[in-house]
């Protein structure tokens, strides 16, 4: 979800348009299983990069309070979800 669709939703959710439920017991352990299956890191990659763009990830990684590592994993998963795409 980008930026844009988050302030759609919270603009209809204020604006009564749109109400918050409890979810289910089940939706709940659905959700759980989901989350647990979507962050488990189970494989390790060797990857080898320039200087240059090691300390460029690194850096920017220190400015949002993450692991290099994280970042970079985090990048990957974008991309693989079609979140991350190639500029026009």
């Amino acid at each position: 979800m980008n930026k844009k669709e988050e302030h759609e939703l919270l603009k209809a959710l204020e604006g009564g348009e749109l109400e918050l439920k409890n979810p289910s017991l089940a939706l709940l352990r659905d959700l759980e299983s989901a989350a647990e299956n979507s962050f488990k890191k189970d494989k390790r990659i060797n990857i080898r990069l320039s200087s240059h763009d090691l300390l460029g990830i690194q850096r920017k990684a220190s400015k949002q309070g993450l692991p290099y590592q994280a970042l970079i994993a985090g990048l990957i998963h974008q991309y693989v979800e079609g979140d991350l795409v190639p500029k026009p």
